[in-house]
C-alpha cells in the first residue's frame, strides 16, 4: 500500500541542539550524524531549525568565525508544521507555499516527533512509481520520461 500520511514517510529521529551552543558545535553534530539540519531548542522547546544553507548564507558568505557564532543567531524560524496524520499532499503544498525544504512534524501536544525533507519526498515518489510500475528497480528517470511520452501518444 502506498503511504498517504506524513507519519508513513517522516524521519523519526530528531536531533536537537541548544540555541546557545556554537555554530561549530552544530556543524560537528551534523557531520557526525550525517544530517543536513538540526532543531534548535531553548528550555527544551523547539524554536527553530538550522540547515547547511544557513551556514553558507549566514556564516561563510559573511566570513564570520564559526566557533563564536551562536547557533540560535543563525537559525531559521519554523514557518509551518504538520501533524503526523496530515496527508502527504497537504504537507508538500505547505512546503511549496513557504518555500521550505524541511517540514517539522508536531503532535497536538506541541512535541516535535519527526521531520519531512525533500529527500523523504523523493524516496516516497520513487516507491510510488515502483509500485505503479512506472519504474523498474533498476530503472532510470529516462525510462519514466519515455513511459510518460509513450502514454501521451
Amino acid at each position: 500500500m502506498v503511504a498517504s500520511v506524513v507519519r508513513d514517510i517522516m524521519t523519526k529521529e530528531i536531533v536537537t541542539i541548544d540555541a546557545d551552543k556554537s555554530a561549530l558545535e552544530a556543524a560537528r553534530l551534523m557531520t557526525e550524524r550525517g544530517i543536513s539540519s538540526l532543531f534548535i531548542v531553548k528550555d527544551g522547546n523547539p524554536v527553530g531549525i538550522v540547515s547547511e544553507r544557513d551556514f553558507i548564507k549566514k556564516i561563510c558568505a559573511k566570513e564570520l568565525p564559526v566557533a563564536q557564532v551562536k547557533v540560535g543567531d543563525i537559525m531559521s524560524k519554523i514557518l509551518t508544521t504538520a501533524s503526523p496524520d496530515t496527508s502527504i499532499e497537504v504537507a508538500v503544498q505547505r512546503m511549496v507555499n513557504h518555500k521550505i525544504r524541511r517540514l517539522p512534524i508536531v503532535e497536538d501536544s506541541g512535541k516535535v516527533v519527526g521531520i519531512i525533507t525533500v529527500t523523504d519526498l523523493a524516496k516516497h515518489l520513487r516507491t510510488t512509481l515502483l509500485l505503479e510500475g512506472a519504474l523498474s528497480d533498476t530503472g532510470s528517470i529516462d525510462d519514466v520520461i519515455a513511459t510518460m511520452d509513450h502514454e501521451k501518444h
